[in-house]
């Protein structure tokens, strides 16, 4: 990894000011253009024209390594599906396809001969193999394989957001096999996940190994949002099965959490599956089921928790503590004020976002060194050890493309 002092030193002799606003993208469609360029070039320096997934945290540059094998060459599940939408929504539905064909072929056939599991990450570059293998990692010292309980198992948000990647494929394709395979991961989701007790919904999907999975018995307001989208999408196109049940248990879910949130939502259940988390807050959580179609008018008041609860220096913090910039939930937010009519609160956030591109094209995912979630990596975690560093991000780049575009991606529309 390069260490601060050199890391400085090399952007002063590259001409590039410390603080990255050298690169900075001062309007929406500046910011569009970097970030749109930014996806479509690590897509097409993989050779070829066949599947593959995006390393989630860019190392061009020597910026943004990481020591941590579990990272280097990971491309998880979530950030690649949030690229073939930002993608799709900049126009550039070739790069999208490689991406999704990988999500397909993942849905299609998974390792433990099951249809419709995704991984949460899996190795980035050309996917040539059938079924597509998860993350994992030789490690030289120990002179053995190893695998992250994490990056194999399977979030219940994750697959939903590979999910909407897919079905925005089938819009932009008229490609049935795309739905079809958005189908498939919302049944493996409601046959693994379902849980009508307390609120109801859908729980955190499964960690682990795959001889000894773990149940993850929480629910997030967060995955019960990704869900709703999902199912009412299969629904409103009329892909084969039975949405509206499962689309009525999400929302059930958010109704439930927003009675309990007086004017926000929490971030979901403790693992008991019903009693309401209060320990710590998520933006997403507040800005996300703003973007659903037909989102009652009385949720906009989230939003202003979220300013009161999350607004620091620049834009928000991923939690209540506000320790520092959260560059991927700031983009979301500018996407939230473009949904709801506040033009100007959005261009500023988008004009915070385009101060914060890499030498190498993708946005960093913070503005600090580093920042607390109050979440744990896993359940076997006895700290909120889930942090967020400032590196070079594929997640943070494609929602700042959709802010910047201006795409809905719950409902594959632009806003309005």
């Amino acid at each position: 990894m390069v260490g601060k002092r050199s890391l400085a030193a090399w952007m002063l002799a590259a001409g590039i000011g410390v603080s990255g606003n050298a690169l900075a993208a001062d309007t929406p469609s500046a910011l569009a253009a970097k970030t749109c360029g930014a996806l479509v070039s690590r897509v097409d320096e993989i050779p070829g024209t066949g599947p593959v997934f995006l390393r989630s945290y860019d190392s061009q540059f020597g910026i943004g390594q990481t020591s941590e094998l579990a990272l280097g060459n990971a491309a998880f599940t979530y950030d690649n599906a949030l690229a073939v939408i930002a993608l799709v929504a900049c126009g550039k539905q070739p790069q999208a396809l490689r991406i999704g064909e990988s999500l397909l072929s993942a849905a299609t056939l998974d390792r433990a001969r099951l249809k419709g599991r995704l991984r949460n990450a899996y190795r980035a570059g050309p996917q040539n193999q059938k079924p597509i293998p998860p993350m994992g990692w030789w490690d030289v010292t120990a002179n053995r394989w190893f695998e992250d309980p994490y990056q194999v198992g399977s979030a219940t948000g994750n697959v939903a957001w590979a999910g909407l990647a897919l079905m925005t494929l089938g819009e932009a394709t008229g490609e049935e096999r795309f739905r079809n395979g958005a189908a498939e991961l919302a049944r493996w989701i409601v046959k693994t996940a379902g849980d009508p007790r307390g609120p109801g919904g859908y729980t955190g999907g499964v960690q682990g190994y795959d001889d000894k999975p773990q149940p993850l018995t929480w629910k997030a307001t967060e995955h019960n949002t990704d869900l709703v989208a999902l199912f009412v999408w299969l629904e409103r196109t009329k892909t084969a099965g039975d949405w509206a049940g499962p689309a009525k248990a999400a929302r059930g879910f958010l109704d439930a959490m927003w009675a309990a949130g007086d004017g926000h939502f929490p971030t979901g259940t403790t693992p008991d599956g019903m009693t309401v988390n209060r320990a710590t807050s998520g933006l997403d959580a507040q800005l996300w089921p703003l973007l659903l179609a037909g989102a009652p008018e009385e949720w906009r008041a989230a939003l202003g928790y979220a300013e009161k609860a999350h607004g620091v220096d620049g834009g928000f913090d991923f939690n209540d503590d506000r320790d520092g910039m959260w560059v991927e939930g700031t983009a979301q937010a500018a996407l939230t004020y473009r949904a709801v009519g506040r033009l100007e609160d959005a261009d500023r956030l988008l004009a915070e976002v385009g101060k914060e591109i890499s030498p190498g094209g993708y946005v960093w995912a913070t503005r600090p060194d580093s920042i607390t979630t109050g979440l744990a990596i896993g359940p076997d975690s006895t700290t909120d050890d889930f942090r967020y560093y400032r590196r070079p991000h594929l997640g943070a780049t494609a929602w700042a493309a959709l802010a910047a575009v201006g795409w809905n991606p719950f409902t594959g529309e632009r806003v309005r």
